[in-house]
């Protein structure tokens, strides 16, 4: 199916690595130019990897989606008329505190800030940044990456979980007032998806137990799939990519606002 994704460009956050990485491979496949941010050094090396395995123009930058000007400064390159239409954004930039936080009390304050920062306050400046881009277009459309945990109340991670639940709510607000101006805003939830984000949890998992766990990543992961996921399978970021690039597509033109769950069943809502 031609999803007609390559009538503009694709910005991708937190493109550096996890999903946010095969989100931008499979808009380059789909004919898509990109633009990357992320605030890993290596963001060039990355959109230098797909330029060269796609015909495609690629344009990486590094930045902080935390630091407002940042975003703000990044934004107006968008504006350059050999950058091309941006059409498409995808938000991937996201951490988890490092923390394993089951009960909540393991954690302190200080912990939530960081996560808060970057999870919420990252997709915040996003907004406000590239809206206007959007608004001026009367086109385009956001997919933010968010997570089963916002949904759950997962006790794994409370800040990540905290700030997850806050990105949905923003992305139904976003919705509701951009589109009247043609732009659709939704967000996809992964459930299970082996990336360094998880590795960081099963990492605050097993500094809590010490030696105690007994458990190493892998049999931790199946241990977890097998009490969790219906479907008996981690998803992967090819999962999760297809299903952004669906709710980016024309075949989704009359989707907002909507909350799509990539989980194997994992949350299952009545």
């Amino acid at each position: 199916m031609d999803l007609g994704l390559n009538d503009g460009s694709v910005l991708v956050t937190g493109a550096a690595g996890g999903i946010g990485l095969e989100v931008a491979k499979q808009f380059a496949k789909e004919g898509c130019d990109l633009i990357l941010w992320d605030h890993s050094p290596h963001v060039d090396e990355v959109g230098e990897g797909i330029a060269s395995q796609c015909s495609v123009s690629v344009k990486a930058y590094r930045v902080d989606v935390a630091d407002e000007n940042e975003v703000n400064q990044a934004a107006k390159q968008l504006k350059d008329p050999n950058t091309g239409i941006v059409k498409y954004v995808v938000h991937a930039a996201a951490i988890g505190s490092g923390r394993f936080g089951f009960p909540f009390s393991h954690l302190q304050p200080s912990d939530w800030l960081k996560p808060m920062q970057v999870n919420l306050m990252g997709m915040v400046h996003l907004a406000h940044a590239i809206s206007p881009i959007l608004i001026d277009q009367r086109a385009g459309s956001f997919v933010m990456i968010g997570s089963v945990a916002g949904q759950i109340g997962s006790q794994t991670d409370p800040p990540y979980s905290a700030s997850k639940a806050a990105n949905i709510n923003f992305t139904q607000c976003m919705a509701k007032d951009l589109a009247p101006h043609g732009i659709r805003v939704n967000m996809v939830c992964p459930g299970m998806v082996k990336t360094d984000l998880m590795h960081s949890v099963w990492e605050g998992w097993s500094r809590l137990q010490g030696e105690a766990s007994g458990m190493g990543y892998d049999q931790w992961v199946e241990e977890k799939v097998k009490a969790m996921i219906p479907l008996g399978n981690l998803q992967t970021t090819e999962d999760i990519a297809n299903m952004v690039l669906f709710l980016s597509s024309r075949c989704a033109s009359q989707v907002t606002g909507q909350i799509i769950n990539v989980d194997g069943g994992y949350v299952m809502h009545w």
